[in-house]
């Protein structure tokens, strides 16, 4: 067997080109870059700001987050828990008649299963939004840059991904140039 069999080749060394990034002057200018980017048809992209950008989620064209779904939900998960573990306890586990009063007195239960519905909801809250914005992310592309690092301070950035399938390097590049885009930078993974 020879020694070349186990090297890899030159293009298996080769960075893979993660995305485009793209620098705009102020908040207005990312705004109506964002826009812009939403109507050319780009889905995988992002805008990065060091503080949140009043009406931006409306530019880039997201939806509604399903974090209020998963909210409800874990909320009558753990409000019927509650509940439900304090009927089995007195109607089954161990009942007990006191004062005449009735083996179900579901007035009582309200506190109990209050609780559960609000412990559920923070945990679903929590545990929903880390894996909806696929967190933990210990490494990302966007690191590398040393132009990325204005955006914790005074940089307003868009970022297109390659797995994009409107992605074309050149094309990207050419369109983020026309849209107002500066320090146009391919990012390599």
């Amino acid at each position: 067997m020879s020694s070349t069999a186990h090297t890899p080749t030159a293009a298996a060394r080769a960075p893979r080109v993660f995305g485009v990034l793209a620098e705009f002057k102020n908040p207005a200018d990312v705004y109506h870059a964002a826009e812009k980017v939403r109507d050319a048809g780009y889905k995988k992209w992002d805008v990065h700001s060091p503080f949140p950008i009043h009406g931006i989620e409306r530019a880039m064209g997201l939806g509604d987050s399903k974090l209020g779904w998963i909210a409800i939900f874990c909320a009558m998960a753990g409000a019927f828990g509650g509940f439900s573990l304090q009927f089995w306890i007195h109607r089954f586990a161990y009942p007990l008649l006191i004062g005449g009063k009735p083996l179900i007195a579901y007035p009582a239960y309200i506190p109990v299963t209050f609780e559960p519905g609000i412990l559920f909801t923070a945990f679903g809250c929590l545990l929903g939004m880390l894996a909806l914005n696929g967190l933990p992310r210990l490494y990302h592309a966007l690191f590398r840059s040393e132009n990325f690092k204005k955006a914790t301070d005074d940089g307003f950035f868009i970022s297109i991904e390659a797995r994009d399938p409107r992605f074309d390097l050149a094309a990207t590049r050419d369109f983020l140039s026309s849209i107002g885009g500066t320090h146009i930078e391919v990012l390599e993974d």
